[in-house]
């Protein structure tokens, strides 16, 4: 590849690295606001993320053998995708606190990783058998409802699904910004966060926020799995364990337990991801392939943290004596 052909195909590179960025970016809010008050990296976001990319290609569907998609715009379909995939993802989130987490709240930190690494297989499977079940195969192909592209500069095309994808997650960014800012329940989350123990004196009921807490993470995580099936067209059980895990990745790039660091994090993840496939291999003379970009995007981010152990926009915390 040339110089000049590797500089054409940039912002094609670029618009496809955003893409990918704000589905990481949103799943990591969800990772980090659930760190943010109980300091636990819940593992099985990423399960939830896949159940919401499931339940919202099952309503459309749904809607399509009803002949619904057909006659109603895209747009009205895909909301409605989403507001019950969110609604389901949300539920389920609570369900894990209210089982799972909140009988061993304060146990060592070590338990609570393996419960949470325990529930991410377990919804991995029930899935794949529900699924299996009901279809044969766990393998499932999506309704297309975003079909058009349009070329920006002559080089790079951008599509429809793209395009609202982008548009999607920055209104979901927006509005966790505007929730945790300026709600009252926002305001409670933070309250938690910073001081469980002045929170509870100050007649915050801590459980509530923390269950609230699971239900807005999980649903914009079952959210952004309807986008994400929008965006690849199939789906299996599988796409929560590494997209999560790149969705951890970013929050940890961004600062653990702040929002806007998830934020960032996922968009640099996306672009990083995006620039190390097109390129990582015309840059090492073909001896590192694209299928390398995993490693291309984790070595970025243990770079990060070798210099900046509390992330972009983390803080660091004192050490007490």
């Amino acid at each position: 590849m040339s110089g000049l052909s590797e500089l054409s195909i940039l912002p094609q590179v670029l618009i496809d690295g955003l893409t990918l960025g704000f589905i990481y970016a949103v799943v990591a809010v969800g990772y980090t606001m659930v760190y943010g008050i109980l300091k636990l990296v819940n593992f099985a976001h990423g399960e939830i993320f896949m159940i919401g990319a499931f339940a919202g290609t099952e309503v459309l569907l749904a809607l399509q053998r009803f002949g619904i998609v057909d006659g109603v715009n895209p747009y009205v379909s895909l909301l409605i995708a989403i507001l019950i995939a969110s609604l389901l993802s949300g539920f389920i989130g609570v369900g894990i606190e209210y089982a799972a987490y909140r009988p061993i709240r304060g146990v060592p930190t070590l338990i609570l990783f393996i419960t949470a690494i325990g529930l991410s297989f377990i919804l991995q499977d029930l899935v794949r058998m529900v699924v299996g079940l009901a279809k044969g195969t766990y393998l499932v192909n999506g309704v297309e409802l975003f079909s058009g592209s349009f070329a920006i500069g002559g080089s790079a095309v951008i599509t429809e699904k793209a395009i609202v994808i982008i548009a999607a997650t920055l209104i979901i960014m927006i509005g966790m910004e505007l929730f945790v800012k300026k709600s009252k329940w926002g305001i409670a989350i933070r309250a938690v966060s910073q001081d469980p123990s002045t929170a509870s004196l100050m007649r915050i009921n801590i459980n509530k926020v923390i269950a609230l807490t699971f239900f807005v993470g999980s649903a914009i995580g079952g959210a952004t799995g309807v986008l994400y099936a929008q965006y690849y067209s199939t789906i299996t059980p599988y796409i929560g364990f590494l997209l999560g895990m790149k969705a951890l990745t970013a929050a940890i790039l961004g600062g653990i337990g702040n929002i806007r660091g998830a934020m960032l994090g996922g968009v640099l993840l996306g672009l990083l991801e995006s620039l190390g496939t097109a390129y990582i291999g015309p840059l090492t003379g073909g001896a590192i392939g694209a299928e390398y970009k995993d490693v291309f995007a984790f070595s970025v981010l243990i770079l990060v943290l070798l210099f900046k152990p509390a992330g972009l926009l983390g803080k660091a915390v004192k050490e007490k004596v």
